[in-house]
């Protein structure tokens, strides 16, 4: 399965980069844990508003599998849990005391951890709260620890703009050594570890570089890791596998050699007053400290990337796997007879803009810029898809009630990219529907 490089001729090349320069968000007063948004999860609370918590401590399980536990982002007093539609748990909110104590786990840095066996480690990982970062590939949900999977993918990069690239959030020696000591846990846990990355990506470090299995190149979402194990896959039983942002295994790292339950973000902050920036802040952050004043003014908050990111606002908080924040304009009006206007600074991947001849990054909002119709099988998703799955035909499936059908097309193989429903002229939610569709049908087979 091993390939060192690959180029991935689909997707989208994707232009813009934040400045590169990294600086600290104010410190928050508030964090929360977001059950809502990890995919699959239903959350069981283990505290009641006004208990009070250290960092670590457990908070919710997965009511599927209650080995399955989510560790409080913070020390203090549960000052509200936040219920949405069907009273699914939206957050559960922690008002920060001054001082952080935090619950203390054994250490186990790397030379402990070559005594590991893969069970033990299973264990350490679950009572610490950090399980819920390894994820599964198809689903996208938490990992089944009770299964073994074909392999681990890491993500190194992440080409979602505006995503924080690895010199943001590995700055330190002590930085690399949690990530090269997550890499080693990992190892443990699976014997088939790999590691893909943009292949312009430097490291700076020659033990990560050494550690790198895939460079591939092409566009978005070429370097994520479902794509890649997509195109590296070669026999049924390897669709069984697991995947892990980089930040996310020095968190792990951290957590194994500190003994402590790591709470520390880096994340990508774009917005209409500022080109874009990187911030260190906290696990579960609210949204507003990250943003500049007055920003929330015509404008649609967008957290976890442009593509697969959710529609929030500034009293939302980070959650567990989000390391972008996008606030884009929404003037939500038509543009008048915007058909016929030549587009040349309108980002599409239509060819009856202009626009398809400007180099120039373009800007980006949150408007529709046409109203919903019916496919007009234009193809465009099927051009976009990076695993090839037919799109439309799959969507028509799905929408006809014939799921067997649209699994014969590949519909679990969709890496959930928002190419789809980005490309789509009738303004489709492909996307949304194939998530939907992949969890209600994982919801059947339990």
């Amino acid at each position: 399965m091993k390939r060192p490089s690959a180029q991935i001729s689909c997707g989208l090349k994707i232009a813009g980069r934040p400045e590169h320069s990294v600086d600290k968000a104010p410190e928050p007063k508030t964090v929360a844990s977001a059950p809502e948004r990890i995919p699959l999860l239903k959350a069981r609370l283990l505290k009641s508003k006004g208990d009070r918590v250290s960092i670590g401590t457990p908070l919710y399980q997965d009511k599927q599998n209650t080995d399955i536990v989510f560790a409080a982002p913070g020390a203090g007093k549960i000052e509200d849990i936040v219920h949405g539609p069907r009273r699914v748990i939206r957050e559960i909110v922690i008002r920060l005391d001054k001082e952080q104590t935090a619950e203390d786990f054994i250490s186990y840095p790397a030379d402990k951890l070559a005594r590991m066996t893969p069970g033990a480690l299973t264990e350490i990982l679950l009572k610490g709260g950090v399980w819920p970062l390894l994820r599964d590939i198809v689903y996208r949900g938490v990992a089944d620890p009770g299964r073994s999977p074909s392999a681990i993918w890491v993500a190194a990069t992440n080409q979602d703009p505006f995503h924080p690239p690895p010199d943001t959030w590995l700055q330190s020696p002590q930085d690399k050594r949690f990530f090269q000591t997550g890499i080693k846990a990992l190892e443990i846990l699976c014997s088939s570890v790999f590691v893909c990355c943009a292949a312009d990506t430097a490291f700076g470090d020659e033990q990560i570089e050494n550690m790198i299995t895939h460079r591939v190149s092409g566009g978005y979402p070429f370097d994520d890791p479902a794509v890649v194990h997509y195109h590296a896959k070669t026999r049924p039983e390897d669709n069984h596998a697991w995947f892990v942002s980089g930040q996310d295994v020095r968190l792990i790292g951290e957590f194994l050699e500190t003994g402590r339950f790591p709470v520390r973000r880096t994340v990508a902050v774009s917005g209409k007053s500022v080109h874009g920036r990187y911030r260190q802040t906290r696990l579960g952050a609210p949204l507003q400290i990250l943003a500049d004043p007055g920003e929330n003014s015509g404008c649609r908050w967008v957290a976890g990337g442009l593509f697969r990111g959710y529609s929030s606002g500034p009293d939302f908080h980070l959650g567990l796997y989000e390391t972008a924040l996008g606030i884009i304009t929404e003037s939500g009006k038509r543009e008048m007879l915007g058909f016929m206007r030549p587009g040349w600074n309108k980002p599409t991947c239509s060819r009856t803009f202009l626009s398809l001849f400007n180099p120039q990054p373009l800007p980006v909002d949150a408007d529709m810029h046409g109203s919903g119709r019916a496919c007009v099988n234009c193809g465009n998703c099927t051009r976009a898809c990076p695993v090839d799955i037919l799109p439309q035909f799959t969507y028509k499936c799905i929408r006809a009630g014939e799921i067997e059908e649209s699994l014969s097309h590949g519909m679990l193989d969709c890496v959930e990219c928002g190419l789809c429903s980005y490309v789509c002229p009738s303004k489709i939610e492909l996307c949304q529907t194939f998530q939907e569709t992949k969890q209600a049908y994982f919801r059947q087979r339990i």
